[in-house]
């Protein structure tokens, strides 16, 4: 790997502004034509062989209108009035009319009717059209979903408050990233200039990840028109690309100026850095797309297109760090050090790095009070871990200025919480007799089961053989009672009232679909982590040539997640601290974040792993001191590390201002634990669990090092080999003469 990378480096410094021109041409074609069609984004749960999607396959095949539930138009009176006053009653009716108007719309009931009688809350003050689309969520466009709430208009202008929910509301509900983007490469902007001292240096990081995220976002928006993509996923792309984009950048870049200071040619460094610090980039990316893309072992198609989209980013991020960054180094060319910058008494390329070395020296002295110090802060991070429950996406916590969010609150003063999670109840029958024989003793048993708050009249196919009816609870749509309703109608309501009959009788809807994939993720859970440590595992193991290594990195990245996940748990699911990231109450944990969380963060762990131990290597194949190899390798990355670091958590963190309560919990989630993985662990356990090792840490039993093929990440064997070849070609015209 590093003759090639050494190879591309100089290359591109040689030819760089042809190289940097290839780079501005592919992002804006690739950005033309992802703006050229609407982003198409899907948030169907598919989750082949469970309730929810056969349910939704049986009305798809036969009652397909009603496949996807309806959508509530939410009319809402000011205090004290009611509804069914006549200014208000005549704008419904014309907001009605129009809904049914639409060309996506199948039905939608007016509830100032007689039929529409139980869409009107008992105090009248509040009231729902259920509209039924054509169309289902991985299909409805903006403008479908815009069409639907401008229906409302008329009760808007009579004085009402209007707003949709269910999926045409999610989509109108997006939160702009704008903002989090803005102030993550601002706080950037600010730790670059600190490590670097030059503001012509801090562009190149900033520029290239911006440039290779540009280009990481077409890609999916593009992927969107040929498979599901969800719609958080650009989203989450765009913290670990702009996050891992720079932090790459920022490796190579602070390599090839340390060696223009010892006196390097410009080209040669460029080369140099782009195969040495590169190489480590390579491996350090290709590791977090491994644990990425070992998401699709999952078999949840949901889980698996957001490995694969985060994946695009990190590819994407490693190929402008190998190509387009030593372009912009070698067109820079000396002039990487101009337009200096001091923060303090001396300038960072002056600057040795006595402070870290102090630390260094002082974990290695005292190995086993750095260790429990560590791990007894981990470990009571870690608690609230234990209070994990894998729930859904919970539409309260969305901002209150979103449609979705104002839907939610009034259909909850109105009706109840349970109104805005409905379980559709899909059944296939053998005959039109049976149906019309079993259809009314299945409602009437599943309106008797405990925490029903109602059940709909039901609807047939032309057969007579399909039917579905909507069931309410009285609970909230990821109350743990909603849980435990969907799994006795499974296990015990329903098979009791089919007994004795051919029919069955599926339960769907969207809270039955997240219920279904919490289920499917925490039997998951095990087998990914399993997969994601055995590949790191292997990976690390052929990096090193040690076996303790990979294993004491292994169960160091285990114990950072599961301080991260506590932290989690403490803010977003038992609340302590919410308000402080825009939240009015606890929220869940939707059940694919810890499980997207593990391998992100497994995979971005690896790249300190990989800096710090490379170090520690190199200086101990010189020396032979173990110890000494510790505290000279921490020394010599702490700087770089915690910067990277930094970059990353502000990053992550500035995420938390979205609205998205998802986008939330990877904000804190992934913000939390690269903080923890870079100071508790990188600077304080893995140095004071090394020097405990000793030489043991290199050890690899003797049948197993003729097994395993020797890799050299930075190349250090190639440059020594190259730099002997180059000092005898340099001997012999020198003797000659």
């Amino acid at each position: 790997m590093t003759g090639p990378l050494y190879a591309i480096g100089r290359f591109c410094a040689r030819h760089h502004w042809p190289t940097i021109g290839v780079w501005i041409i592919a992002a804006v074609a690739l950005i033309l034509i992802g703006q050229a069609g609407e982003s198409k984004t899907n948030d169907n749960l598919t989750l082949p062989g469970t309730g929810s999607t056969r349910a939704t396959e049986l009305l798809e095949d036969n009652l397909p209108e009603q496949a996807f539930g309806s959508n509530p138009l939410v009319f809402e009176a000011k205090a004290g009035e009611v509804l069914t006053a006549p200014k208000y009653a005549a704008a419904i009716g014309e907001s009605v009319k129009r809904l049914n108007a639409l060309h996506d719309v199948n039905s939608a009931v007016n509830p100032l009717t007689p039929q529409g009688a139980a869409f009107l809350s008992k105090d009248r003050s509040v009231a729902y059209s259920p509209v039924i689309l054509g169309v289902g969520p991985g299909d409805l466009t903006e403008a479908q979903a815009q069409a639907v709430l401008d229906a409302g208009k008329p009760a808007e202008a009579a004085g009402l408050d209007v707003a949709v929910g269910a999926y045409v509301g999610q989509a109108l509900s997006k939160p702009d990233t704008g903002a989090s983007d803005a102030i993550g490469i601002a706080a950037a902007i600010v730790i670059l200039l600190f490590a670097f001292g030059t503001a012509t240096a801090m562009v190149l990081p900033i520029a290239s990840a911006i440039l290779g995220l540009a280009c990481s976002l077409s890609i999916i928006r593009l992927l969107e028109h040929v498979v599901q993509v969800p719609s958080v996923a650009s989203t989450l792309a765009t913290m670990i690309g702009l996050g891992v984009g720079i932090d790459y950048a920022l490796f190579i870049v602070t390599r090839h100026k340390l060696q223009l200071a010892d006196g390097m040619e410009i080209q040669e460094s460029v080369a140099r850095a782009t195969a040495t610090a590169g190489g480590a980039v390579v491996f350090a990316g290709f590791t977090v797309v491994i644990a990425l893309c070992s998401l699709a072992a999952a078999g949840i198609p949901l889980v698996t297109t957001l490995g694969f989209t985060a994946a695009v980013a990190v590819v994407i991020a490693v190929l402008a760090a190998a190509t387009l960054l030593p372009a912009m180094l070698g067109a820079l060319g000396p002039r990487i050090n101009s337009l200096r910058v001091q923060f303090g008494k001396t300038h960072p390329d002056e600057a040795e790095p006595h402070g870290w070395r102090r630390w260094a020296r002082g974990v290695a002295d005292r190995p086993w009070r750095s260790a429990l110090a560590a791990l007894a802060v981990l470990i009571v991070l870690a608690i609230p871990l234990l209070q994990l429950e894998l729930g859904q996406n919970d539409l309260s916590a969305l901002p209150k200025s979103t449609t979705a969010r104002q839907a939610y609150d009034g259909l909850t003063r109105g009706f109840g919480p349970g109104v805005n999670g409905p379980l559709l109840i899909a059944s296939e029958f053998d005959s039109p007799a049976e149906a019309k024989k079993v259809l009314p003793a299945l409602e009437q048993k599943i309106d008797a089961a405990h925490d029903i708050a109602g059940v709909s009249e039901p609807t047939l196919d032309k057969a007579g053989t399909v039917a579905v009816f909507t069931v309410i609870s009285k609970s909230a749509p990821w109350a743990d009672e909603t849980v435990t309703l969907v799994e006795d109608l499974r296990d015990e309501t329903i098979p009791a009232a089919l007994n004795g009959t051919k029919a069955q009788s599926f339960v769907g809807g969207q809270t039955a679909g997240y219920i279904d994939l919490a289920t499917q993720i925490g039997d998951k859970l095990p087998l990914m982590i399993g997969i994601v440590v055995a590949l790191s595992f292997i990976v690390l193991l052929l990096a090193f040539r040690s076996l303790l290594v990979p294993i004491k990195a292994a169960a160091m990245n285990l114990i950072s997640v599961a301080a991260a996940y506590g932290v989690v748990t403490a803010v977003f699911q038992l609340g302590w601290g919410s308000s402080l990231i825009g939240l009015d109450h606890p929220i869940p944990i939707v059940s694919f974040v810890p499980l997207l969380m593990f391998a992100i963060l497994f995979g971005l762990s690896m790249d300190y792993e990989v800096f710090l131990l490379t170090q520690m290597r190199e200086h101990y194949r010189q020396t032979g001191d173990e110890k000494e190899a510790v505290i000279e390798g921490l020394a010599n990355t702490g700087r770089v590390i915690t910067s990277a670091a930094a970059i990353m958590v502000c990053v992550f963190t500035s995420f938390v201002l979205n609205g998205n309560p998802i986008v939330k919990e990877f904000g804190v989630g992934l913000a939390v634990a690269i903080a923890i993985d870079s100071t508790l662990v990188r600077c304080l356990l893995v140095p004071a669990i090394m020097v405990l090792l000793g030489k043991w840490a290199w050890w690899m039993p003797r049948w197993l090092a003729r097994v395993v093929p020797h890799i050299s990440i930075e190349g250090e064997e190639y440059f020594a080999k190259r730099d002997a070849e180059l000092a005898v070609a340099a001997k012999v015209p020198a003797e000659s003469a």
